[in-house]
């Protein structure tokens, strides 16, 4: 069972419950996803050196399975979102990068649940039309053609402030309109844009229950409460954070100041005092996270169904926060591309599972798990009997790609061919850039490229992208 600390001082954030509750022991579970934008892997549970404070994906780790190998098909916000979405690879899924819309003709598994019987809900940054800067001002452009029962899109963080300055064009800035915030909101972005989205460590003066994480968590409640009686539900909270910029509230940043945090791996640029600020509101916009995280399951528990909900927690793709000196994701590194995965839930074995998993296998998981149907013509493959312990390993290699560069890992050997780690000195032209090759089991910051000591990984590695 999962604590019930960690969500206390958000209690005058939640809406009223409902006086009656639901009974539990449906046949068929209901399904909690939590999706984080921008969480890298190794950034969820504390350890020795690593002062984070996350007791409820801790007992979520405990209480279920933790995947500690699994990487997204893409690590960009809608690419990542339509590689879920559809359960297919990157080069199938139809969205290139931040630029193109989800094809509308492309099935998405949501669309499966709703018509397998469930009541399907999103909140947040769903990402599926980021092409489009027009949410509605009531978040549901889309949703049922995605496949979504009912919902409410939001923006993310830089594009609400991009098409919603003057007037709105998603929920969430109306709403800040409708308070007579959004200057305050906008003063604040202004002073967070390029680098200075990471530099400026300044907590934001909106209240707490204005910040968008929060305004968002909160929505997704009010869904799950008017959700029909008698029917499974699954619901998708796409919260903002932890993405750049690293805004933070006032409440946020008393929690994590004076807490050091390890430095970035490789880096040059900046002080060790400014990536250790950085980190720490990064840590504070997880912790966020894990709050909510403790307030759903507390939720869950008044309605009577903890016992008949799976729940998962993971993210669209990572962030490198300074390692190597880059910062946000859209590389092949480990950071950028390894996400968090753990599920909990009635017939799930608890225990940490190093098999390699493709993030959009978790479309093919939850229909398998919803009794759904499956999505024609996907790559997605369930990963439910390796949760249920049944097989140790599922998949003997994994693919990440984006753009140009193409990356392949077997578990241990880690190919990158198309991408350059740093770009060409000035008036020099652009060349194919030369294969990379990580020994992750020997080498796991990724800084020795052993492509020429070792040309028979290559050789071999190769023909998986060909």
């Amino acid at each position: 069972m999962l604590p019930r600390r960690g969500f206390l001082s958000m209690a005058s954030l939640l809406p009223a419950a409902p006086q009656a509750t639901r009974p539990a022991g449906r046949r068929r579970p209901n399904i909690l996803f939590f999706l984080p934008d921008q969480l890298r892997a190794d950034w969820v549970l504390p350890r020795k050196d690593f002062p984070l404070e996350t007791p409820n994906i801790a007992s979520l780790a405990k209480s279920g399975m933790h995947c500690t190998r699994t990487l997204v098909a893409s690590p960009l916000c809608a690419p990542s979102r339509a590689c879920l979405a559809t359960g297919r690879e990157y080069s199938r899924c139809g969205v290139r990068n931040n630029g193109q819309d989800l094809p509308l003709d492309h099935p998405t598994f949501y669309q499966a649940l709703r018509e397998g019987g469930y009541h399907v809900m999103g909140c947040g940054k769903l990402d599926l039309h980021k092409a489009t800067p027009d949410w509605g001002i009531d978040g549901r452009r889309f949703l049922p053609e995605w496949g979504f029962s009912d919902g409410i899109d939001n923006a993310g963080k830089m594009d609400a402030i991009s098409s919603g300055a003057i007037e709105p064009r998603d929920p969430y800035m109306a709403y800040l309109h409708r308070r007579g915030l959004v200057n305050t909101h906008l003063d604040d972005f202004r002073r967070r844009t390029g680098l200075n989205s990471y530099l400026n460590t300044e907590s934001t003066a909106l209240p707490d229950d204005a910040y968008c994480d929060n305004w968002i968590a909160v929505k997704g409640l009010e869904l799950l409460r008017r959700a029909p009686t008698g029917k499974p539900w699954f619901l998708q909270v796409n919260f903002a954070g932890p993405h750049n910029p690293v805004d933070i509230t006032r409440r946020m940043e008393r929690t994590v100041r004076r807490r050091q945090f390890p430095e970035p791996v490789d880096y040059e640029e900046h002080s060790a005092e400014k990536h250790i600020a950085i980190r720490q509101n990064y840590a504070a916009m997880v912790e966020n996270i894990d709050r909510w995280l403790g307030a759903y399951i507390e939720e869950l528990r008044k309605r009577g169904e903890w016992e008949n909900t799976i729940l998962i927690f993971s993210s669209d793709h990572g962030e490198m926060l300074g390692d190597h000196d880059r910062w946000g994701k859209s590389v092949p590194y480990q950071p950028s591309v390894n996400v968090p995965l753990f599920v909990a839930g009635p017939g799930i074995t608890p225990g940490v599972s190093d098999a390699l998993i493709s993030h959009f296998d978790l479309a093919a998981t939850i229909l398998d798990f919803a009794g759904a149907p499956h999505l024609a013509d996907a790559n997605s493959l369930t990963i439910r009997p390796l949760l249920e312990k049944k097989i140790t390993s599922h998949r003997e290699y994994l693919m990440s790609s984006l753009d140009r560069w193409q990356m392949v890992f077997d578990g241990r050997y880690k190919l990158i061919r198309g991408f350059e780690p740093e770009p060409p000195p000035k008036g020099r032209p652009r060349t194919e850039p030369r294969p990379i090759l990580f020994d992750l089991k020997l080498d796991s910051s990724e800084t020795s490229n052993i492509a020429r000591e070792a040309p028979h990984q290559v050789e071999r590695l190769s023909r998986l992208l060909a």
